[in-house]
């Protein structure tokens, strides 16, 4: 395909959202589409030089370009949704190279200054670029701050009764709470924290299932990497008790969702078609 290599993931993310009815959180998105294509884990690995994986932002820039070309819409942070035109539209590779030209042509007719040609190393200007900062700002915090972060976050999710038992005895468990479903039931959870850049393998999962039995009937595994195609089947797998997985990604979305350590700041794009008639 001519073009920048992420191009080969514009029709991906298309018809992923055409298939799951045009709309999808951005995070199921990219996984779909990496399981679409086969991406092995190896693949997944390589990263830009900010350390992002490579794969997950070339997915990042394909919705972007979708974006710009009026195929997804941007009304809600964190999903990408199909508008009327992105749920009709069937592209070929020769309508893919078109889509880039088009958009790249628009942003030099609307831009009164000559700008250089992205490198398509960085996160789009839609996609949050404090999600790396963020990561590695928790990465960088001692095993004890990053467990107290994590029981700050789930107390914010709804959690109760929240106690860090991390330690030399904690066999894998780093905390317990409690989340109450309704007056009279409620659910022991049990949560394990890593602070990784690497992947959570799924012997990560199997052994912390075994040390949660009998200490709660839900567990949570929070990491600041990411799991394994392998880790996350482990997760769901029929006949064991499940574990909910939340890694960076997801991380950084609940840190948006309850404005933990973020600031919200408000970014105006200029519309050119409302100043025409002024012409």
């Amino acid at each position: 395909m001519k073009g920048p290599e992420f191009l080969k993931y514009v029709n991906p993310v298309l018809t992923t959202l055409q298939e799951n009815g045009g709309a999808g959180d951005s995070s199921d998105v990219i996984e779909q589409v990496i399981n679409k294509l086969g991406i092995t884990e190896a693949e997944l690995e390589e990263t830009t030089a900010n350390g992002q994986s490579k794969i997950r932002n070339q997915i990042q820039w394909a919705r972007f370009y979708l974006f710009k070309a009026g195929l997804i819409d941007n009304a809600q942070r964190g999903i990408w949704r199909l508008t009327n035109e992105g749920l009709e539209s069937k592209l070929n590779d020769d309508g893919v190279y078109s889509l880039f030209k088009k958009v790249q042509d628009s942003v030099k007719k609307s831009t009164p200054t000559k700008k250089e040609e992205p490198k398509f190393e960085t996160i789009p200007t839609e996609d949050e670029e404090h999600s790396v900062g963020l990561i590695s700002l928790i990465q960088s915090l001692p095993a004890s701050g990053f467990e107290k972060l994590c029981k700050r976050l789930l107390t914010e999710i709804g959690i109760n009764e929240i106690i860090i038992t991390g330690g030399s005895g904690d066999q894998g468990i780093d905390g317990k709470g409690v989340v109450k479903l309704n007056d009279v039931v409620s659910l022991n959870i049990v949560f394990q924290c890593k602070r990784y850049k690497e992947t959570v393998s799924p012997h990560h999962v199997r052994d912390f299932r075994g040390a949660m039995q009998g200490r709660g009937e839900k567990g949570l595994v929070i990491t600041t990497g990411r799991f394994t195609k392998e880790a996350k089947a482990e997760a769901s797998r029929d006949g064991v008790t499940p574990i909910e997985l939340i890694d960076g990604n997801r991380l950084v979305e609940l840190f948006e969702k309850y404005r933990l350590g973020l600031k919200p700041v408000t970014v105006f794009e200029i519309d050119h078609d409302f100043f025409k008639p002024f012409n």
